[in-house]
Order: C-alpha cells, then structure tokens, then sequence
C-alpha cells in the first residue's frame, strides 16, 4: 500500500513559505539601514512604532498553535494584552537587538494556527507599515501581493479584508486581481491589499466610485 500523497493544500502552502522568507529578507534589508529615529518613527499600525512591528513580526514567527492557544487563553482573549505581552518579549534592548532577532527567523515556518497565505499576509503588509511611513520605495513581487489579495478577498482572517469590499467591484491596475461586484475601486494590487488589510492612506492610491465606501470601512475598523 502507498501513503497518501501531499494535499492540494500543502502543495499550496509550500509554495508560499518561499514567498514569505523573501519578503522577510527583503525587509530585514530595508531595517539594516535605518537609524534610531527611525527605528522610533510612528508606523501604520495604531499604537506602534516600526520596531514594535518588527518585534511583532519576530512573534508570530517564533510561536506555534499550542504555544499560542495557551498565551492567547492567558491573555483571556484580548488580543491587544497578547500582543503587548508578545512584544515585551521579542524586542530588544537596543534596534540592532530587535533587528538581529527579526533575522533569525527569516526563513522560519512556525505559526499560530493560520493559513500559510495569512504569514504572508502578514508581512507584506507590515513591511509596508513600515516602508510608507519611512519613505522606502520598495514594492513586493506582484505574485506575492497577488496571493494575498486573493487570499484577502476569500475570506476574514486576522483582518476584515472579505468584509472591507463586500458590495464592491475591486480591480487591479497592474495585474490580474479582480473580484466582486458594485461600484468600482482600483489602482495598484499592493494599494488594495493594504486597503483591504484596513490601511486607509492607501485610499488615497485608489480611484472610483466605490473608494469612499471602502475608505469608510477602513476609517471603522
């Protein structure tokens, strides 16, 4: 008798992991260079600075389902508690300390228990978090961005992205990404990844009729 063969899923998770590690070594590039008011400039995310998201992001690399099940329970589930408690841990003492942490886990595969587009998600929006506030020019892969925008528009999973475009005819300028039916937003795949992950000031990036819905709902979230 043979064993069964990988799952379509795995397959597909596969082929993301490589995606993620790129893209955690092309921000761990960008971070090399930045000094310490950098390190200390306000980031896209509400109440954290960029190296509160790169120690974020150090987190959700180093914690697995059971580790992560038991703190978020320790946390009673206020998931603002878990990642303050969260970044206690993983941020350095120093920038260089958080960056070298972040290093380490560039080419990691632990995770809450999420699907792998989601790890991927996660750091292509938090590298541009990161990146808009700062000023850096660089753009992930379209593939990538692809992904999770696809990915973004199936389903909520760590951000209301399914619910941000529900109504909404979404198109994207520079790829193959579209979906839904209503009145139009495009612009580039990246502006509406982010947008979808709940960044307004990338609705800025966008055009139709649609746009002020959808920044509407990124304004509530």
């Amino acid at each position: 008798m043979t064993s069964p063969g990988p799952t379509t899923d795995q397959h597909h998770a596969s082929s993301i992991w490589p995606l993620v590690h790129a893209e955690r070594a092309a921000l761990a590039e960008d971070l090399a260079a930045l000094d310490d008011a950098q390190w200390s400039h306000p980031s896209l995310c509400e109440r954290w600075v960029v190296e509160d998201v790169v120690a974020h992001l150090t987190a959700a690399a180093s914690i697995g389902p059971v580790r992560w099940f038991a703190s978020v329970l320790g946390a009673r589930f206020d998931f603002d508690l878990y990642n303050d408690r969260r970044l206690a841990e993983y941020r350095g003492a120093t920038p260089a300390e958080t960056l070298e942490r972040f290093r380490r886990i560039v080419t990691s595969t632990t995770s809450a228990p999420v699907p792998t587009a989601a790890c991927l998600g996660e750091i292509v929006v938090h590298a541009q978090d990161i990146r808009r506030p700062l000023g850096l020019a660089r753009t992930p892969p379209l593939g990538a961005v692809t992904e999770v925008a696809r990915f973004y528009a199936r389903r909520n999973s760590t951000v209301a992205s399914r619910t941000a475009i529900e109504g909404l005819r979404v198109e994207a300028t520079d790829g193959p990404f579209a979906t839904g039916a209503g009145p139009l937003v495009s612009g580039t795949t990246l502006a509406l990844t982010m947008a979808m992950a709940g960044r307004s000031a990338y609705c800025d990036d966008l055009s139709g009729s649609g746009v002020s819905v959808l920044l509407a709902r990124c304004s509530s979230g």
